[in-house]
């Protein structure tokens, strides 16, 4: 069994306030282990030796994600979500320790409640919108994009799939 470390932190001072955030870690957690034992052969982790996974958790606001999209993303706007994937995106990337750092999931807590508005994923409240986000952002840091029509759809399907074996409409 790989032990899943996952570390959140705010990057604005009380965004994360009305959140269990031992809750988020441990349907993350969750999360995780289902996309490992059901796409792992297809992601970053294929064929690696490791004794363990890290990742952090972000919670922001729009002008967070903004002023990084601006700074490393060279886009002009804010963003929901926005994942750095250390071991994904980098060939150079190294297990240290026994350990892989996928990376980042920055998440702006003001977009999330408006995307509920928008009624764009079919969430039904903001908190199954963070997860719905979530389960996004780790599929990026497993080395999954969705440049195409199918890799977005393989990518939606996957994170239905993974969301569907949790009970994630309560943090």
């Amino acid at each position: 069994m790989t032990l899943i470390n996952i570390f959140t932190e705010e990057a604005v001072e009380n965004i994360a306030s009305d959140i269990d955030l031992n809750d988020v870690i441990d349907k993350s957690r969750r999360i995780l282990e289902f996309y490992i034992n059901d796409v792992g052969k297809s992601s970053c982790l294929n064929e690696k030796e490791y004794l363990s996974i890290t990742l952090d958790i972000v919670f922001c606001n729009s002008d967070y994600t903004h002023e990084l999209n601006r700074n490393y993303r060279k886009k002009d706007y804010p963003a929901d979500i926005i994942t750095f994937a250390i071991f994904a995106d980098d060939e150079n990337s190294f297990i240290f320790d026994g350990d892989i750092n996928l990376g980042e999931i920055v998440i702006a807590m003001d977009k999330v409640k408006e995307m509920v508005n928008k009624d764009v994923s079919g969430s039904e409240n903001w908190k199954q919108e963070l997860f719905f986000l979530i389960s996004h952002g780790l599929m990026h840091l497993l080395g999954f994009d969705h440049q195409t029509e199918d890799e977005y759809n393989f990518v939606i399907a996957e994170q239905k799939k993974a969301l569907g074996s949790i009970k994630y409409d309560k943090i």
